[in-house]
């Protein structure tokens, strides 16, 4: 009868995965409730769509590129910044003249960490979040931990049915009638994942199905060669979207190596 504890062990190990995948989405399913009016109601602001696309280093980067287009911050090749117009015309700016400290010059690695930050892109997080169009801190990784621990439970599933198919000695059960009742929490398992596939939004590190085709519209709209078109840009695809090869130099210096 040992083969029936390996059963059991089955059965716990698929149960606790499959429970903890379907809490995942559950939490997941709050955020897109508010799609509806968050798609409709919404227009992005350059910081909004930064931190959607990559988060609070985005949203450094789009400031200090435009500051740096604006003459009241230079940026130079050699990875130092340095304030021009020490009047900040927002938090974001604000927290970035800050960073950079009272001599006005500093390597734009910290400059760029302490902005990333700094309280005045937490409360922009905390606002799309609260709007339906960022994903909270953990959901994405929730769901992902629940989806690997699923497929290591389905292994599992699998080893503990080899495990009792091979143990010596006689059984009172047919080993084919062993391998179905092992096959019933493989099948849990494999079917949770396969509905999970079909069903879970494809969420971004950042912004929640909402906020990504938000992100699409603004894609769209925002074309041209004005400057707003441009910082647009930079906000969506990052620091590859700079056209200027020493502003592009001061952003990709070798001293950033956690760039998004």
């Amino acid at each position: 009868m040992f083969w029936v504890l390996l059963l059991l062990l089955a059965w716990a190990v698929a149960g606790a995965a499959c429970t903890r995948l379907c809490l995942a989405a559950v939490r997941a399913a709050a955020v897109d409730a508010r799609d509806a009016a968050a798609d409709g109601e919404h227009e992005l602001t350059l910081y909004e769509a930064a931190f959607l696309s990559g988060g609070p280093a985005r949203v450094a980067d789009v400031t200090l590129v435009s500051m740096a287009r604006q003459r009241r911050l230079l940026l130079a090749h050699t990875g130092w910044a340095t304030v021009v117009d020490p009047c900040g015309r927002d938090e974001i700016e604000r927290s970035v003249i800050g960073a950079i400290g009272p001599e006005g010059q500093s390597r734009i690695a910290p400059v760029r960490a302490a902005t990333a930050a700094a309280d005045a892109v937490r409360a922009l997080a905390d606002r799309l979040v609260g709007a339906g169009l960022a994903v909270p801190d953990g959901t994405v990784t929730s769901l992902a931990d629940g989806v690997r621990q699923v497929r290591a439970a389905a292994l599992a599933v699998l080893a503990l049915g080899a495990a009792a198919l091979l143990l010596p000695g006689p059984t009172e059960m047919p080993r084919h009638l062993v391998a179905l009742w092992f096959a019933l929490p493989l099948a849990l398992t494999l079917g949770c994942l396969a509905i999970a596939r079909a069903e879970l939004h494809p969420y971004s590190r950042w912004a929640s199905p909402a906020g990504q085709r938000l992100l699409g519209t603004l894609t769209r709209r925002v074309r041209g060669g004005d400057d707003r078109a441009y910082l647009a840009s930079v906000a969506v695809r990052g620091v590859r979207a700079i056209g200027e090869p020493e502003l592009r130099a001061a952003l990709t210096h070798r001293d950033q190596p956690w760039r998004e």
